[in-house]
């Protein structure tokens, strides 16, 4: 395919997990990719692992709490391939703890990097981006189960996913008009490094075992297993894909049944 010719792809927190394996089904499908990241090093990496399998991936330090970094990592894409055709926002952390004893700066934190952070990238790619001069583009959100219903102990995140989940389907019936389709991912539980980092917080806030947490985890989902990555990142890719082109304003489950909603 000609390089005119490829759509370009944008993908927030694209180092390890989701992001990773997103970014790898995107540029494997012919996207050009750019990655962001907080850590340089990371970033660097992850480009040359990309790059290494024949891929055309780019990156750059990306903190998706600083609009002046979102900026600067959205014309970075404009430079380095031209107009963005897809936008993948999947930065994220965990955070929660026992509600009344939670510091405010953690809550704002979750909110910010969470939801907050959509709003400001998807405004960047809009605009600068050049993506609401298409008649085709694709918006994607990972949010989560937890954006559907709430989580013990997990308030914060909990109320973030809910945001991400109600702005995925306001904006989506706004772009429809345009051809531009909006849509969210929400995975359960999914075997990545923020996993394994949420389960040592339940096994502290418990006073147990983080194998008994993951036991306990496992046990409410039907299927018996922790989705993978890869099983998340093919969704995305489908939601990328021409086919995808009449699903808009969803919020799609990948979580092994844990939730039929």
């Amino acid at each position: 395919m000609p390089e005119q010719d490829k759509r370009v792809a944008v993908v927030t927190g694209a180092t390890s997990g989701i992001g990773l394996e997103v970014a790898r089904v995107l540029a494997s499908s012919g996207h050009r990719v750019l990655i962001g990241a907080r850590d340089a090093d990371n970033v660097a990496a992850t480009v040359k692992e990309l790059s290494a399998e024949g891929l055309e991936v780019d990156g750059a330090v990306l903190d998706v709490r600083s609009s002046d970094l979102v900026q600067a990592w959205v014309q970075r894409a404009v430079d380095r391939f031209g107009t963005i055709d897809v936008l993948v926002n999947n930065a994220g952390r965990s955070g929660g703890g026992v509600t009344a004893d939670l510091a405010e700066e953690l809550w704002h934190d979750v909110i910010d990097t969470n939801l907050n952070s959509v709003f400001r990238v998807t405004h960047a790619v809009l605009n600068t981006g050049g993506m609401r001069h298409k008649d085709r583009g694709r918006i994607i959100n990972i949010a989560s189960t937890a954006g559907k219903q709430g989580v013990v102990l997990g308030a914060p995140y909990s109320a973030s996913k809910h945001g991400v989940v109600g702005f995925t389907k306001a904006l989506g019936n706004e772009l429809a008009p345009t051809g531009i389709t909006v849509n969210a991912v929400c995975p359960g539980y999914v075997e990545t490094p923020m996993a394994q980092r949420v389960r040592a917080g339940y096994a502290a806030a418990y006073d147990t075992t983080e194998d008994a947490i993951l036991e306990k985890f496992r046990s409410k989902i039907p299927l018996g297993r922790y989705s993978t990555p890869q099983e998340v990142a093919g969704l995305v890719g489908y939601l990328a894909s021409d086919t995808a082109a009449s699903l808009t304003s969803q919020a799609l489950n990948v979580c092994g049944g844990l939730g039929n909603f």
